[in-house]
């Protein structure tokens, strides 16, 4: 019987995807339930498993684009053919393999007899495993010399040799110094490569935003002197309990849950002539995936503790890194957080993640001179900058709302006070 494997629905509103790559291939032995390709729609990368075991007839080329419920495969389930894999340590030797261990002693008594020349034998097969790479006067050069490929590949290990690097090694062919390399080898090459469902979805979406959004970007800085001092004290005890590290995503995280309930804009979308606002904050985490840029959700972050936003946070980043990510993962979102600081970002403007109205940027943490109590002292500090469509989030709004999240990183004792001063809560005023 003959089963055809079709493309299945990413989710709705996705009528189109792209063959991402094959897992197995075409006339190989397939089990049931084993994944057999993959495939990129503009919002995950999802794979495709077989639904009976068989031999397999792939139909698509990756990097085509197939609709929803195509056929890219067929499964013929009469045909039952040897699966590839690596032979076990425990089964049975092939006859030749048993040839090659008998004969082992006697090679190894050759190898000791002539170490010189087996060493010789396997440059030079090494060598002519290569394409060498000459220009023609370099080639002209050589035979002319009479020159061999082996001798310029061993003294200049490399491949590629143009006419003055022969000259180079005529005149110092008996010496025993390397040469030296004056400067890097030029090279016209270029190579086309289709871009993923998810990177043309992803820079339509950029360009939607700066096109029907009015985008702003507000910034300050923050002294992350009291947030390292607790890190650095805690961080071992916090890791014995929890299982995991201490990081300053879940200090930002807690302190953005708790500046959104108390404006409620920035936590607001525009939809249509109506404003939408949430009692809940769902904060995407910026993720930097091998198919390019995800964000999946903490959903109710405002209700987490530390040591849930740090496993909730290392268990989406892993399935984004492994392409494991979900949709249901990735949907809705009410805010926006974006590390460049990971790369090395001093400063950058963010760009909003639609429908979302607001994202901040967090950069690299750099000592830098701080003016305090009259005196310049060094600190860490960051920058963080907040990009918001100025549309439904005025300029009170967003810059009170940095100034927020700022005082109460730089007191964290405020994260369990609602942002308040901590000697005002304590006696209730």
């Amino acid at each position: 019987m003959v089963i055809e494997v079709k493309v299945p629905s990413p989710g709705e509103s996705i009528t189109e995807v792209q063959l991402a790559n094959w897992l197995v291939e075409n006339g190989e032995h397939v089990e049931k339930d084993q994944e057999i390709a993959e495939i990129d729609s503009d919002k995950a990368t999802l794979s495709i498993s077989a639904a009976e075991e068989g031999e397999i007839e792939l139909l698509a080329e990756e990097g085509d684009n197939m609709e929803v419920d195509s056929v890219i495969a067929k499964i013929d389930t009469d045909k039952k053919g040897t699966k590839k894999k690596a032979p076990k340590k425990d089964q049975e030797q092939k006859p030749e393999e048993t040839e090659k261990k008998e004969a082992k002693p006697s090679v190894e008594k050759e190898k000791e007899k002539k170490p010189e020349s087996k060493k010789a034998d396997e440059k030079k097969e090494e060598s002519s495993s290569y394409e060498l790479h000459m220009s023609p006067l370099a080639k002209k050069l050589m035979e002319k010399e009479d020159l061999k490929q082996e001798e310029l590949v061993e003294f200049f290990k490399r491949y590629r040799i143009s006419k003055k690097d022969v000259s180079f090694f005529l005149e110092n062919k008996d010496s025993q110094a390397a040469p030296v390399k004056s400067q890097k080898e030029k090279s016209r090459d270029s190579q086309r490569k289709k871009m993923s469902a998810l990177r043309i979805k992803l820079s339509e979406r950029l360009v939607n935003v700066k096109n029907q959004t009015a985008m702003l970007t507000t910034f300050n800085e923050v002294n992350m002197t009291a947030i390292m001092e607790i890190r650095k004290k805690y961080k071992d005890a916090f890791k014995e309990k929890y299982g995991i590290g201490l990081g300053f995503m879940s200090f930002f995280t807690k302190a953005i849950a708790e500046a959104l309930q108390q404006f409620p804009m920035v936590n607001a979308q525009k939809d249509g002539n109506e404003i939408v606002y949430h009692n809940y904050c769902d904060i995407g985490i910026a993720v930097s995936a091998p198919k390019g840029l995800m964000v999946p959700i903490l959903r109710n972050a405002e209700s987490m503790s530390f040591n849930e936003i740090e496993q909730n946070i290392r268990e989406l980043a892993d399935k984004a890194r492994n392409n494991k990510l979900s949709l249901e993962e990735m949907e809705g979102g009410t805010f926006t957080i974006t590390n460049g600081g990971v790369f090395g970002s001093m400063l950058s403007t963010p760009i909003i993640n639609p429908p979302q109205s607001a994202i901040l940027g967090m950069h690299n943490i750099v000592e830098r001179p701080v003016a305090l109590k009259g005196k310049v002292e060094i600190h860490p500090v960051m920058y963080v900058a907040l990009s918001y469509d100025h549309r439904i989030i005025d300029g009170k709004d967003s810059v009170s709302f940095l100034v927020k999240v700022k005082e109460m990183l730089e007191h964290p004792g405020r994260l369990i006070t609602g942002g308040e001063d901590t000697a005002k809560y304590m006696l209730g005023l």
